[in-house]
């Protein structure tokens, strides 16, 4: 059976130090993967990419918060209840499977289940029984009862529960963007597709807060005429950016930037634009918490469409939840124009109550009951070190107080853009992978951009003569030296050197041969022209720099 342009790649991306299955020794295990040295450079590069996009272009902060998140808080977000594929499972081969993954083109969920169509990609046995299976890895903190905990499913909810110490930091400014860059783990019932759905997974995420009244972009107007390439479920289309807001293809600009922004950090990575759209969710097809969403799909020759970043309007969804599970203040500030005397609810704790009764707990509790919003109380429960404790109404009175206020809180909506960055890694490796025939040999080239390469370039002595090796070594040294990552070779023809090179994507070949010794100039090979240049050695490091704009 010939191999398809997946088969390819994974083959060369286990052989060059790109990709490996993990555990493999062991026979290896579905939906896990290792990155070797060449593919965790190319990793890094794409994450660095894709921070310059945001904490640089776009102004956003970077956190990094912990891979285990507490029962409680995806509890509150949604995911406990609504993180869940349909699933069914064979009696007869004992295997289980996502419904959506076995049924056939054209049938709907819905419909394979109601007139039963679901049938065992492996035996081929009638299955039944469909039923939701929650996605997370459960774990439990710390030792005896513990606490109950997730692997987490996005790296998102750290953001939400700390919006109120950001927002601080932040100057009480919106909009305000928080990105984060780390692992996320999904259980998934039986991934296939390979590298593209993983149970460990790179992601990117960026988190921006907005004034539900005022969903417009600062930079807006930079981008407003730039085209985005768009799918609507029917019919592919190019529009401005600011004819799809002005047409409410998209509903707002904040929305419309980060579309514009992942298009642009995608085709600069070296995504093949011909390959690219974005697809709008219909409306049974949103995530729980999303009011509007967009997914950048790449297109692949073994798999078709595949989605690669979500950009969601995930509304005031996140925040209102943590508020309403905590009770933690955690809105913004809208200013007025002019102070205004307001009556507000307050919860004032009655500490001759608490004390007796709650003991050294006491003060948690008050400094909980006084963050919280005092118009939705209704029962008040409150968790001091992992324990849920009901607050009886004589503990606490609702008051109402005069004060002048210079604003008046609201919850903010969110728009995020969410990456999978081993999707892209995939697809970054497709797009640029060519074929050639060269004296009728098979020639493969990776054509990735100098931006993401993992090696700039290679160094080469032409042959093992000693003077020439010298000065090879000396200028590899001086380009790693200067950020530049190399690869020393002196080994085989130079014809031979070169195509290992091309075939792991080196944009730049530099050649010292005996002329070197004479001019100090080196030779400048083009991965992608093959055309040949003389640069002096003094001249090497900027003009690499200038190539692959360091």
């Amino acid at each position: 059976m010939p191999q398809d342009i997946y088969d390819k790649i994974m083959m060369v991306a286990k052989r060059r130090g790109f990709i490996y299955p993990s555990f493999e020794i062991y026979g290896g295990i579905a939906g896990f993967y290792d990155y070797g040295p060449l593919g965790s450079q190319l990793k890094n590069n794409i994450e660095n990419l894709w921070r310059s996009f945001y904490l640089l272009k776009d102004n956003c902060v970077e956190i990094i918060t912990p891979t285990i998140t507490l029962y409680e808080v995806l509890k509150a977000s949604g995911h406990v209840e609504e993180f869940t594929d349909l699933t069914v499972d064979c009696s007869r081969c004992k295997r289980s499977y996502k419904v959506e993954d076995i049924i056939e083109n054209g049938v709907s969920v819905e419909q394979a289940v109601k007139e039963n169509q679901i049938i065992c990609p492996t035996c081929k046995a009638e299955l039944h029984d469909a039923h939701p299976v929650n996605l997370m890895f459960s774990t439990t903190i710390g030792i005896g009862e513990g606490r109950k905990a997730f692997l987490r499913p996005e790296t998102a909810q750290g953001i939400f529960t700390n919006f109120h110490l950001l927002y601080q930091y932040g100057r009480k400014r919106l909009p305000f963007g928080v990105v984060q860059i780390g692992r996320g783990y999904r259980n998934e019932i039986s991934p296939r597709q390979g590298t593209l759905r993983q149970r460990e997974f790179s992601m990117a995420e960026a988190e921006v807060f907005f004034d539900p009244k005022d969903k417009t972009h600062p930079f807006f107007d930079l981008i407003k005429e730039k085209e985005l390439f768009l799918y609507d479920n029917e019919k592919e289309l190019k529009v401005s950016v600011a004819d799809a807001v002005k047409k409410k293809i998209i509903n707002n600009q904040a929305l419309a930037y980060y579309m514009y922004l992942t298009q642009e950090f995608l085709f600069t990575a070296g995504v093949d634009p011909k390959k690219f759209r974005f697809r709008k969710h219909a409306a049974n097809e949103l995530a729980h918490y999303a009011a509007e969403c967009w997914d950048a799909e790449l297109y692949s020759e073994r798999f078709g469409w595949v989605e690669c970043v979500g950009i969601a309007d995930r509304s005031a969804y996140d925040l209102n939840a943590h508020i309403e599970s905590s009770g933690v203040d955690m809105y913004a500030l809208r200013a007025f124009e002019q102070p205004r005397e307001v009556v507000t609810k307050k919860v004032i704790p009655k500490m001759n109550v608490l004390g007796p009764r709650f003991g050294g707990k006491a003060g948690k509790i008050k400094e909980q009951l006084e963050q919280m919003d005092a118009a939705t109380v209704k029962k008040i429960t409150v968790t001091i070190d992992g324990e849920s404790i009901d607050i009886p109404k004589e503990c606490y009175e609702i008051v109402d107080i005069k004060e002048k206020q210079t604003g008046e809180k609201f919850v903010p909506h969110v728009i995020e853009p969410s990456y999978g960055i081993d999707r892209i890694l995939y697809f970054l490796l497709e797009h640029n992978y060519v074929e050639e025939k060269k004296k009728e040999d098979e020639y493969t080239i990776l054509k990735l951009n100098p931006k993401v390469a993992p090696i700039k370039a290679g160094v080469f002595p032409l042959i093992g003569d000693e003077n020439l090796i010298k000065i090879a070594k000396i200028l590899d040294r001086d380009l790693r030296k200067a950020g530049i990552s190399t690869f020393y070779d002196e080994s085989g023809t130079i014809g031979r050197r070169y195509a290992r090179m091309d075939e792991i994507g080196t944009p730049f070949c530099i050649t010292i041969d005996h002329d070197s010794l004479n001019d100090n100039q080196v030779t400048v090979r083009n991965r992608d022209t093959t055309k040949q240049e003389r640069i002096k050695i003094q001249d090497i490091i900027p003009y690499m720099k200038e190539k692959i704009s360091l």
